[in-house]
């Protein structure tokens, strides 16, 4: 008599919430160019579009009457990612989108078990492999950010580079370290990235200096330019790596990606 064999349980994935309470600091442009990138160089990523206005899953092309199912099903119905998740145009890069149904998800979190730790559970539930997953969080720190960042091995911080970034930054920095010690003890922060960059602009340069002054080599080398090739991207719902691959924009999202997978070398070598 032959025993059937255990099933092998899918190897962890590197989970990142891009979270800033500030809204218009590139998060969610982030999210789909950074995702892009990382399956470019043949990582498995899923991203989990965790914002009610689903700007992810519109910018990679996503129509409404496709996203019957998504993280609002892993948040409630206990579904599985396998059973939400759709592919995108993009080799090795799935979604589970985000639709209308989301917006009432934060008041009907309050009263659910386990409320912080939905995602993290639903994620626990996946049986595919993925090297990465990418979640998209709204401007707001409530309890579906709350999710993400209990769900994290990592936050990633888009900064916009003008005046009031430091002073929303301080903020989130100590939301995390809240987060960290009541529901997730091995959150960090992975990095930040400046986005929105403007050589010709002297505020650029000084936010810049400001951030790398206060975080150090938290902060990428890589800095995301303000380019209208990304701004047209997703009315066209693509990542700007596949809308114009040659724009400063997507160059900057692929050197982000390799300085990414550099760093992530290095920490599982320590």
């Amino acid at each position: 008599m032959t025993t059937a064999p255990l099933p092998v349980p899918a190897p962890a994935a590197r989970v990142i919430a891009l979270a800033n309470q500030k809204g218009g600091v590139g998060k969610t442009t982030t999210t789909i160019n950074l995702a892009t990138a990382l399956a470019a160089c043949g990582k498995r990523v899923l991203i989990i579009d965790n914002d009610p206005q689903g700007n992810a899953s519109t910018g990679l092309g996503i129509a409404q009457a496709d996203r019957e199912f998504g993280i609002y099903d892993l948040l409630f119905a206990d579904l599985s990612v396998e059973e939400v998740a759709v592919p995108t145009a993009v080799p090795n890069l799935s979604i589970v989108t985000a639709n209308v149904d989301l917006s009432g998800a934060e008041v009907e979190l309050v009263n659910v078990d386990r409320r912080e730790y939905r995602l993290k559970d639903a994620l626990a539930r996946s049986s595919r492999a993925y090297d990465y997953v990418l979640i998209d969080c709204p401007p707001a720190l409530g309890l579906l950010t709350l999710n993400a960042l209990a769900a994290a091995t990592a936050v990633l911080v888009p900064l916009q580079c003008e005046f009031y970034a430091l002073e929303g930054l301080s903020h989130l920095v100590r939301t995390i370290e809240r987060v960290k010690r009541a529901f997730n003890p091995s959150l960090e922060i992975g990095g930040v990235v400046l986005t929105m960059f403007d050589r010709r602009n002297n505020l650029s340069e000084m936010v810049a200096a400001d951030v790398r002054g206060f975080f150090g080599d938290k902060v990428y080398e890589t800095v995301i330019p303000r380019n209208v090739r990304v701004s047209e991207a997703p009315s066209h719902g693509k990542p700007v790596l596949l809308y114009d691959m040659k724009s400063a924009g997507a160059q900057a999202y692929i050197h982000l990606a390799g300085e990414i997978l550099k760093r992530e070398r290095k920490r599982q070598m320590a």
